[in-house]
């Protein structure tokens, strides 16, 4: 299941991914998510924190580890504060340092049997990057006062998602 405007919905996936994998009382877990999102804009920019500490909650994972992973080439994942001018220049950042407009081999067809002449796109998910791992203390993301987890779209409107693992005690 997918959803609009950057809201996430839980993926259907196979029970035994979806479940948690418990040691006795007390021992080491593991649980795992996929979230997707439909994007709206080519280049847009989504606050997940609040929904990968809802799935981290749901683990029963007290202490340990969360491990997130864009499942996408054209996407990343990253952190920041989240304050709309610092998100203005985020994205003017990343167009003036990767033009859409360059000469690209990939968005050419003598080269690339690419249509969607995206390869601006793929740069700039290169640059950023796909995954994050962040510390779980007390159930929770531990971050600090003006971190947010962000995944960024660059070649959208598509639909997009996230793998999350949560491992821990």
């Amino acid at each position: 299941m997918t959803s609009v405007n950057g809201t996430p919905v839980e993926s259907e996936i196979a029970a035994s991914e979806s479940a948690s994998t418990a040691a006795p009382a007390g021992g080491f877990k593991m649980f795992n998510r996929i979230v997707d999102w439909i994007t709206n804009d080519r280049m847009q920019l989504i606050n997940v924190t609040d929904r990968i500490n809802d799935i981290v909650r749901k683990s029963g994972v007290r202490d340990g580890i969360v491990h997130l992973q864009s499942l996408h080439t054209t996407t990343a994942v990253f952190i920041n504060e989240w304050q709309d001018a610092l998100l203005h220049d985020v994205r003017s950042f990343l167009e003036d340092l990767i033009n859409r407009e360059e000469s690209w081999r990939h968005n050419d067809p003598n080269y690339s049997d690419c249509e969607r002449k995206n390869a601006d796109s793929h740069l700039r998910g290169m640059i950023m990057g796909q995954t994050l791992c962040l510390q779980v203390r007390n159930s929770c993301v531990l971050l600090g006062t003006w971190q947010s987890i962000i995944l960024a779209e660059f070649d959208g409107p598509r639909s997009r998602s996230l793998s999350i693992q949560v491992s821990g005690i």
